[in-house]
């Protein structure tokens, strides 16, 4: 392993491995297969690039964008990798160039789409071609279980039967024990160990709000914590991209919509500005991200509710990739729980595929409605355990109460029954409040023994009520497209008194609960060492020679290594290679220009 070792100083600048990353390229290197599942921003790309490099011949990575390939290509030749790919964008003429690099054994590393990868033209060049391994990027989108499911990747099973001698790695940051064993079972990877790392992401603060105004809520959001900061809003549907996206460019902030209705110039165009330029936000579809390979990502925020868990962590993961603090922030409401129950019952998926969804749903539910500590509780939906609360999570930092809503629960439910079961939440609330409106006199339910018994609450505290009821399958959303609620087996007891049902009490906007100082995931800077107009001459170096080369800035460095210029000021290029991050090849390349910042700063 002693040119592992090597390699990892001298091509990509880190001093030691991370975690179990040693064990899995050792492995690797001997020819084993393996799934590794490791989070985002954990080095899983190491864990392959290093192997192909050591290896004889090339690696052929499977990827499935192509937006990540070519960072990812840009990113290990600013190493000096020889690295390559293979996509829909090139012309015959660079297919060809390529082709034959791979062929004459100048390629290390080779990107290709599943699709690509599976054609003849393709297949015949590996035919002929000295292989070092196969690594399969994002594997869970083998599993028709999982989130991100790509029928493509269902044909990645040949390569076990083609080139039996070839070693298989197959990464994912997400992957719950059937998506695990369907991977297995799709790629014949039986036989291989997994490498499971610690799914824990303590630099990313997670928090989830009660919606009440989202775009307020989100513009607080930005103005408190994240003015100026690179970011990803992601939303549901295409038309509140689009909306969202204007509303942000409107109050300031530099944000660009993306999602599959947008021409592929458009789409291309503004991912390629949140991948090369400071500061950019990204509205988004969950079609966005997939892999995405931006390091300095401070925020991502949901203005509506993910599918499932795995798809929530998946997302979250995007922000902070570089170690350094960021936020995963989220807003929930009743109408988007609603919005997303029918979507799965009116699909046209099989039974058991609906019965699947809505058990991740209810766990997304679950997790949103939490009084305890998220991250315990996202952790342990992975299987892996936190001994102690995280002190780095909204409920952590400042603990929910609980409420004694038995009365409450059982006055929405008995509302809903006397009803009819045909009326959405909106209706409910006010016939529970004793409103005597023009539709509550027409349906006669100003007569009901329930109107007026919930006057003591207000709609805000009613809302919240009906959708925990929801969240925990008290109450189901009928199919008629106006999001009426009905009763559900588990809704009987509650009326019969016979089941007790403790809520958390969300804070009306405007209240805010006990703060406790939050808990730093990473050191803040030294302020006996920190110089801020340093950092942004840094930042602005880097910027220009990342645009002198149309890349984007952290393939030349990543933040966290600029901050360790700020605080350890290197004067001479072997002080400079000792920073994390630094190899040879970025040595020789950006050392004088950096170290040119630094002295200018205290001359």
């Amino acid at each position: 392993m002693t040119g592992v070792h090597e390699i990892l100083h001298r091509v990509f600048g880190f001093g030691e491995f991370l975690g179990q990353q040693e064990a899995i390229i050792e492995h690797t290197v001997a020819g084993g297969d393996s799934l590794v599942l490791m989070p985002t921003g954990g080095g899983k790309s190491l864990c392959y690039q290093i192997p192909a490099i050591v290896r004889s011949g090339v690696g052929v990575v499977v990827s499935p964008l192509i937006a990540l390939m070519r960072d990812q290509v840009e990113a290990l030749r600013q190493t000096g990798v020889r690295a390559a790919s293979l996509n829909s964008t090139l012309s015959y003429r660079e297919v060809s160039e390529v082709e034959a690099a791979v062929e004459n054994g100048l390629i290390d590393l080779l990107y290709v789409a599943p699709e690509r990868l599976m054609g003849d033209r393709t297949q015949e060049l590996l035919s002929r071609t000295e292989l070092a391994l196969f690594a399969i990027d994002e594997a869970h989108c083998v599993s028709q279980w999982g989130h991100d499911f790509r029928p493509e990747y269902l044909q990645l099973s040949i390569l076990r039967e083609r080139f039996p001698e070839v070693p298989r790695i197959a990464l994912t940051a997400t992957a719950d024990k059937p998506t695990r064993r369907e991977i297995v079972q799709r790629l014949g990877l039986a036989d291989a160990p997994m490498f499971v790392s610690g799914f824990d992401r303590p630099n990313i603060r997670y928090a989830v709000v009660p919606k009440n105004r989202a775009r307020q809520q989100l513009r607080r959001f930005l103005d408190e914590h994240h003015q100026g900061d690179a970011g990803i809003v992601y939303c549901l549907s295409r038309r509140r991209v689009d909306d969202t996206a204007e509303w942000l460019r409107g109050i300031g902030v530099d944000a660009l919509p993306y999602h599959a209705g947008l021409d592929a110039f458009t789409r291309r165009r503004n991912q390629d500005r949140f991948q090369r330029e400071e500061g950019v936000v990204i509205v988004a579809t969950i079609a966005f991200g997939m892999g995405i390979d931006k390091p300095d990502v401070r925020f991502v925020a949901h203005l509506d509710l993910p599918k499932s868990i795995e798809a929530y962590y998946q997302e979250t993961g995007r922000a902070g990739r570089d170690g350094l603090p960021a936020d995963a922030w989220m807003v929930y409401g009743l109408q988007e729980v609603v919005a997303l129950r029918q979507m799965v019952e009116g699909s046209d998926a099989g039974e058991m595929r609906k019965r699947l969804e809505i058990r991740k749903l209810d766990a997304m539910l679950g997790y949103c409605e939490l009084t305890a500590c998220r991250r315990q509780t996202l952790l342990n939906y992975f299987g892996e355990s936190l001994p102690e609360p995280c002190g780095n999570c909204d409920n952590c930092l400042a603990p929910v109460a609980e409420w004694n809503a038995t009365e409450a629960s059982q006055k929405a439910l008995s509302c809903v029954y006397r009803t009819g079961q045909m009326f959405g939440a909106g209706y409910l609330i006010d016939v529970l409040r004793g409103l005597e409106n023009e539709r509550i006199q027409r349906f006669g339910h100003e007569r009901l023994p329930t109107h007026g018994v919930g006057a003591d609450l207000d709609p805000y505290s009613w809302r919240s009520v009906f959708r925990q009821l929801v969240a925990r399958g008290l109450l189901s959303v009928d199919l008629d497209g106006y999001g009426s609620l009905r009763l559900t087996e588990g809704s009987w007891p509650v009326l019969r008194g016979e089941t007790e049902v403790r809520m958390r009490r969300d804070l009306r906007p405007g209240r805010t609960g006990a703060k406790r100082k939050p808990k730093e995931a990473v050191p803040p800077p030294d302020p006996a060492t920190w110089d801020e107009a340093l950092w942004e001459d840094l930042r602005t170096c880097r910027t220009e020679l990342a645009k002198a080369q149309k890349v984007p800035p952290y393939v030349i460095f990543h933040d966290s290594t600029l901050r360790a210029m700020v605080e350890l000021r290197p004067r001479t290029l072997d002080e400079f290679s000792r920073l994390g991050g630094v190899g040879e090849t970025k040595l020789r390349r950006y050392g004088e220009h950096f170290l040119a910042v630094i002295t200018a700063k205290e001359e």
